[in-house]
């Protein structure tokens, strides 16, 4: 059994603010927070009968986990230069796939830690076929087209409520509760890890109970960025549509396109926030 993990770092055990994440001292230890929360939905992956697993690191630069201290069993995709982004190495060939320390959306739940969009920079709302996503039900959908099931997750009670509104059946560990975007009320990560650990192989033995959350083609995503500057240079691609001063869509035949393509929109998008040349000597 063949198990795909995806891994953020908002929706870890113990972290509550973004200062945590930026302050260099204090993102070294939830680096090792998040490292663990992976190795607890490993462990439980393993329990629960799977014999194999791959992890994607998928916060930031992509590059948080350390693999000297990452559950030997596992292997792991870093690094940020990916055309599936958070989703790089999943295949038809896994059987179902788990969201470690995600988060919920941009615009949800006023208490959902850390709350975004993919890239927080620039995005305010993303629609795929006029429902409102955040990252996880997105990619959820993304392996859906793969026929691969998403069975776990593991964040705030915020962010397990939103994605419940998707996926009613999903196993979920929860690790805090949020205040506000930028409070918690927090349990040990010992305790926490345990509960991801008891779910995670819950889950895994359980997988027979869980169906792809399928998405029929045509595709059409709808995005809202936060500032026109980002919107209008998306339109360099000729099949993107400017529908307001801060909205695209675009359509397109399948849903692992239309990803692929709106993370291309969301990297451009990123890219002209401060001008595109900005910091290119020419």
């Amino acid at each position: 059994m063949k198990i795909f993990i995806s891994a953020d770092i908002e929706g870890v055990s113990g972290v509550a603010t973004n200062q945590q994440l930026k302050t260099p001292s204090e993102y070294q230890r939830f680096r090792k927070l998040m490292t663990q929360d992976v190795n607890a939905a490993i462990e439980g992956a393993f329990k629960g009968g799977a014999t194999e697993v791959v992890v994607a690191d998928g916060h930031g630069n992509m590059s948080n986990i350390f693999i000297e201290e990452l559950d030997s069993r596992a292997t792991l995709v870093q690094g940020s230069n990916r055309v599936m982004c958070q989703l790089e190495g999943l295949d038809e060939t896994f059987d179902a796939i788990m969201f470690v320390g995600h988060h919920g959306r941009e615009g949800g739940s006023e208490r959902a830690i850390i709350s975004h969009t993919l890239a927080g920079i620039c995005v305010n709302e993303m629609k795929i076929n006029g429902k409102v996503v955040g990252e996880t039900e997105m990619n959820a959908m993304v392996a859906g087209s793969f026929d691969v099931p998403t069975i776990f997750i593991s964040g705030d009670d915020a962010y397990v409520a939103e994605v419940k509104e998707t996926l009613p059946n999903v196993e979920a560990a929860i690790v805090k509760r949020g205040i506000d975007r930028f409070a918690s009320e927090l349990i040990h990560p010992e305790k926490a890890q345990q509960i991801i650990r008891e779910k995670a192989e819950l889950a895994t033995k359980n997988i027979a109970n869980y169906k792809p959350l399928k998405t029929e083609g045509p595709v059409t995503f709808e995005i809202e960025f936060k500032g026109s500057n980002q919107a209008l240079m998306t339109t360099t691609l000729p099949t993107v549509e400017l529908i307001s001063p801060k909205r695209i869509t675009f359509t397109c035949d399948d849903m692992v396109t239309a990803y692929k393509h709106m993370w291309g929109c969301v990297i451009i998008a990123i890219t002209a926030t401060n001008g595109v040349l900005g910091n290119v000597n020419v």
